[in-house]
């Protein structure tokens, strides 16, 4: 297969810089990108499965969807080169594109994609799950008429507009069906294989993914769009942030983006190095499992919400990497309310405690992933939280440890973090306000608020409403109301900080414009050539 035969001399040469490279000035090689950052999260990159940022932004580099979304919210075509909108559903009209394998793309490649998705029924399906696409009808619903065209037909749970934008997701990426079924073992849509090998049409393809080490991107010389500029990308794993900055400083990396706010600002107005903010439409998120007693109380919920320092925080920790924001829409955003007056406020807190029969206070433990910001976020919240009588544990983990005991239920606090999926107040929101089943036995691990045990008919139903309102003054007085519902509801979700994605580049480094939804496309990034 072409692209994926072994560059022994390269590979040999490459693992010398990687893993063995001595503390000295060095420049990265003119056709090399390589960006240092945290792979903590990053437990596969099957993109019917993976929903992490991180293995979302590596994803998008291996896959096309057919649609994609600018950094600026536009809808662009990617596999697709047009789509017809009618009142029952979206006809897309294919472009003539290959796979890293030679493999043509066909309609058949994006019917198994979709169904692939919802079969596997993995946390990636979440997100047209919530619309009315499911295992059971999705045959029905996603058909190809011909071999270069595609008919997603609507559930009656979405409209066609905001289907495209959910469509333009990773989770909806083409795989080369040929390639995914030659490798599927006891019936598990190739996943086994997937989760480390790469099988798409995108502008790279996968050459290594060693977890919480490295990944190793090659370019796809016959990729439709054109030859990628890099003929390699290399993503480290630098989770401690003086090792990060000292690695850009000295030209070991071109790229850093897990930085704390202190390593962050030495970079200011300093000759050599650009600084992005990028923003995500997501939050820091304080999960708080309902599930249990005494958070199961909205009054405790709510006493927490009234024993946090956000302003201390956010000055402290968070600088680039957010600001404080209590409900789950960013404040730029049309039709987004004021955060309610949750701040630090101890005796309120403590008299919502002593209201809600805890006098006392009590014990928990916040979970978390051993990563920028989020560690140093759990270390304050412990302290703040400790002055209304609350005492917290911290118990660190990696990726794997942490994301499967929150998607377990296994937790009395955690720290979690959102993306938007479109940029207005559904697709930041919808993931805090939509839980349409709360039993146990529903297993709906890929639903952020069924994790935290949180039972919402009411916001849920506003929700579904919202994604059916086809007036656009109409859907957004919904998304005023489910603002509010969501506050007067006492959150087990708690938003903290609007979230922002700093990156810090060589300016070697041209043509790289962070994404909002953390899925910057590499191609056309070039470097000038060292000195």
């Amino acid at each position: 297969m072409k692209h994926f035969c072994t560059r022994l001399l390269a590979q040999v040469a490459l693992s010398a810089m990687i893993l063995g490279a001595p503390a000295a000035f060095a420049e990265t090689p003119d056709d090399q990108l390589v960006i240092a950052t945290s792979l903590a999260q990053v437990l596969s990159l099957d993109p019917h499965q993976a929903t992490e940022a991180k293995a979302n932004e590596i994803m998008a580099n291996l896959y096309d969807r057919l649609i994609s979304v600018g950094p600026g919210g536009e809808v662009l075509p990617q596999l697709a080169q047009s789509w017809d909108i009618d009142d029952k559903g979206i006809t897309f009209h294919l472009r003539d594109a290959e796979f890293a394998s030679g493999n043509a793309v066909t309609s058949a490649d994006v019917v198994y994609s979709i169904t692939r998705l919802l079969k596997l029924d993995q946390a990636a399906a979440a997100n047209l799950k919530r619309v009315g696409y499911n295992s059971g009808n999705v045959e029905k619903l996603v058909t190809a008429p011909d071999e270069k065209t595609v008919r997603i037909d609507l559930s009656g749970e979405t409209t066609s507009e905001l289907l495209l934008y959910r469509l333009a997701m990773v989770i909806a990426s083409v795989v080369d069906s040929e390639e995914v079924k030659a490798n599927e073992v006891n019936g598990d849509w190739g996943n086994g294989w997937l989760r480390t090998n790469s099988a798409g049409s995108g502008p790279f393809t996968l050459d290594r993914w060693t977890p919480n080490e490295i990944v190793i991107l090659e370019a796809n010389d016959d990729y439709v769009g054109g030859e990628p500029k890099m003929r390699r990308v290399i993503v480290r794993h630098v989770p401690e942030s003086q090792v990060e900055r000292l690695m850009l400083e000295r030209g070991d990396v071109d790229i850093a983006n897990a930085l704390t706010a202190s390593d962050l600002a030495t970079f200011n107005d300093k000759e050599g190095f650009a600084i992005q903010r990028v923003p995500t439409g997501g939050f820091y998120v304080l999960a708080m499992n309902a599930g249990k007693e005494p958070l199961s109380n909205p009054k405790v919920r709510e006493a927490i919400a009234y024993g946090i320092d956000y302003k201390g925080m956010e000055t402290a920790i968070m600088g680039p990497y957010g600001r404080a924001r209590t409900v789950p829409v960013p404040e730029n955003f049309k039709h987004a309310i004021p955060s309610p007056d949750w701040q630090l406020n101890v005796e309120k807190a403590k008299s919502l405690l002593a209201e809600a029969g805890y006098p006392d206070g009590f014990s928990l433990t916040l979970k978390t992933i051993a990563q920028t910001p989020r560690i140093d976020l759990a270390t304050a919240m412990q302290a703040s939280l400790g002055e209304i009588g609350i005492e917290v544990k911290i118990q660190q983990g990696n990726g794997s440890d942490i994301i499967a005991a929150h998607r377990a239920r296994d937790f009395d606090l955690l720290m979690p973090q959102t993306g938007a999926y479109m940029p207005n107040v559904l697709g930041s929101m919808e993931q805090f306000s939509s839980n349409p089943d709360n039993s146990k036995e529903a297993n709906n691990a890929g639903n952020f608020v069924w994790r935290s045990a949180w039972d919402i008919p009411e916001l849920t139903a506003l929700t579904a409403k919202a994604s059916l309102e086809p007036d656009a003054k109409k859907r957004g007085e919904i998304y005023v109301e489910m603002q509010e519902l969501f506050v007067k509801q006492k959150p087990a979700v708690l938003p903290l900080f609007e979230r922002y994605e700093p990156i810090v580049q060589s300016t070697r480094v041209q043509n790289y414009v962070g994404h909002p939804s953390q899925t910057t496309r590499l191609e056309g990034v070039t470097k000038t050539a060292a000195e």
